[in-house]
């Protein structure tokens, strides 16, 4: 089962990411502020993170500089309501593979997720060919 964490200030959005992708069997974790995805990070260590930029307290940037200590590894695509160039290229600077625009469009959303989840799913299938 794949597990994604969805960060965002706005429990409404955690809720609706979180039931659209429950429904096509994801476990998925939610968290409402930066310090409390990198104690889910630590504990669950989620295969994809959607987080935020605009959040009160830890900001985007800084939980995805935290949750890169925590998980190197961790794919994050950033979520953002405005296309800021220059976050953009910190947060891309900082490890995240990529970010998408509020309002969320559930199929842009869905293609974003299932192909860097798929990307995990071939790069585990590798290592476990070059196991045997």
């Amino acid at each position: 089962m794949h597990r994604l964490l969805v960060v965002d200030d706005e429990i409404d959005v955690c809720d609706f990411v979180r039931n659209f992708f429950e429904e096509r069997g994801f476990k998925v974790f939610t968290a409402l502020n930066g310090t409390e995805a990198v104690s889910i990070v630590q504990r669950e260590h989620p295969e994809l993170i959607l987080l935020d930029i605009k959040m009160k307290g830890i900001d985007g940037l800084a939980a995805l500089r935290q949750i890169r200590e925590v998980d190197p590894n961790c794919k994050v695509i950033m979520v953002t309501a405005l296309e800021e160039q220059d976050k953009m290229d910190e947060a891309k600077a900082c490890g995240a593979i990529g970010y998408i625009t509020k309002p969320l469009m559930l199929e842009y959303l869905e293609a974003a997720v299932m192909n860097n989840i798929s990307m995990t799913d071939s790069n585990d299938e590798i290592r476990n060919r070059n196991d045997i």
